[in-house]
């Protein structure tokens, strides 16, 4: 026999054994033992380097059609063992297609975004719309337009962030220290049509050059405002106490209103909530000079200054109104339990799984506008 012939005799056995392979270790036991490094047909290809020239020109062809044909064969079989493997696989495997699928990912509502959304939920019920406004501000917005002299505190460098660029009137532009200007902007947009009653709440973020335990760079602030002919400040306190009720979902909120100054309002007024201490956490709640409770200054408010509203376009003689303001973080702290207020913004996954939101639970009032138990 033959080099040839006994070349083909192996390869005839080598197909057969691959033909009957019944499992997909035996099949590639059989390729390695013909392709493989130490493989009979690389040793017969490696022996090419040794013919002459006129024999690799016959025996290339027929040594290459030889490896060809058992890489098919390895190829046409794995094919048709991982086809029963399948089926296999799937005859023996029972889906219960009752069963709820798994539960995606899904993200969560941070605290605050949930507060603004209730916060606009209650106004809303009271008339009151939202407005927004630049975050980025002028200096005459922000300060003089609220009766804020060039000598106040807030306008230093150390208080407040400022750009190094102007507007065309020449002033400042800074970080907004408060939602205030968007009062001012809305207040100008209505009085350009000869003076429309007003009822808004602005908010939204604001900046001041402030760190430590209790404060941050970066906070969130909603101001409320109201214009019209017969406002007093009987309808601060009640909108107010109203607001209070309904976010906290107490009805036994007791507000008291303190003498204070601000340059937008006048008179200025600092409101304060009963409060008491339960398990370390502050609940808002009963009458503060009541046994076991004490007051809680939550924000400040006032009859808006004439000069505020002769800056915006109306006439203080005809038009006169209510504005007040508080921390949206704060809010979030006393109504959910939370004592840290650098948490809000560490960006720890943990913590706002913890006290996210669904982005399903929408605050109503009718549903409850999102307190838990």
């Amino acid at each position: 026999m033959t080099d040839s012939s006994e070349h083909e005799a192996k390869l005839t056995q080598t197909l057969e054994r691959l033909h009957a392979a019944d499992d997909l270790d035996t099949l590639e036991a059989i390729r390695v033992e013909a392709l493989g490094k130490q493989g009979w047909l690389n040793a017969l290809m490696k022996t090419l380097g040794k013919m002459s020239p006129e024999e690799r020109q016959t025996e290339g062809p027929r040594l290459q059609g030889m490896r060809a044909r058992v890489a098919d064969a390895i190829e046409d079989r794995k094919a048709v063992l991982e086809a029963a493997a399948l089926e296999a696989k799937l005859a023996t495997e029972i889906l219960d297609l009752t069963l709820p699928a798994p539960q995606a990912p899904q993200g969560s509502v941070h605290p605050v975004s949930q507060v603004m959304d209730e916060i606009a939920e209650i106004f809303a019920d009271l008339g009151f719309a939202v407005a927004t406004g630049p975050e980025i501000e002028d200096e005459w917005h922000n300060f003089s337009a609220l009766n804020m002299a060039e000598t106040h505190p807030a306008r230093a460098e150390h208080d407040t962030f400022y750009f190094h660029d102007r507007d065309a009137d020449d002033h400042r532009m800074l970080l907004r220290t408060h939602t205030s200007p968007v009062q001012i902007r809305t207040m100008k947009g209505l009085s350009a049509n000869k003076g429309e009653p007003v009822r808004i709440i602005a908010p939204g973020r604001v900046y001041r050059s402030d760190s430590d335990a209790t404060h941050t760079p970066m906070f969130h602030q909603v101001e409320g405002l109201a214009i019209d002919r017969d406002i007093h400040l009987g309808h601060l306190k009640w909108t107010l106490e109203t607001f209070f009720k309904a976010l906290f979902e107490r009805d036994d909120i007791v507000l008291r209103l303190r003498p204070s100054y601000f340059p937008f309002t006048e008179p200025s007024v600092e409101f304060d909530v009963g409060y008491s201490n339960e398990g370390g956490r502050r609940v808002v709640g009963g009458h503060g000079d009541a046994e076991g409770h004490d007051w809680m200054e939550l924000g400040g408010s006032g009859m808006v200054n004439r000069r505020v509203l002769e800056h915006a376009g109306y006439d203080p003689d005809e038009w006169q109104g209510f504005a007040f303001g508080l921390g949206i973080d704060r809010l979030a702290m006393l109504k959910y339990g939370m004592n840290d207020l650098r948490a809000f913004f560490d960006g720890d996954g943990r913590w706002l799984s913890h006290y996210g939101f669904s982005p399903f639970d929408q605050p109503t009032l009718s549903g409850g506008v999102g307190a838990r138990a």
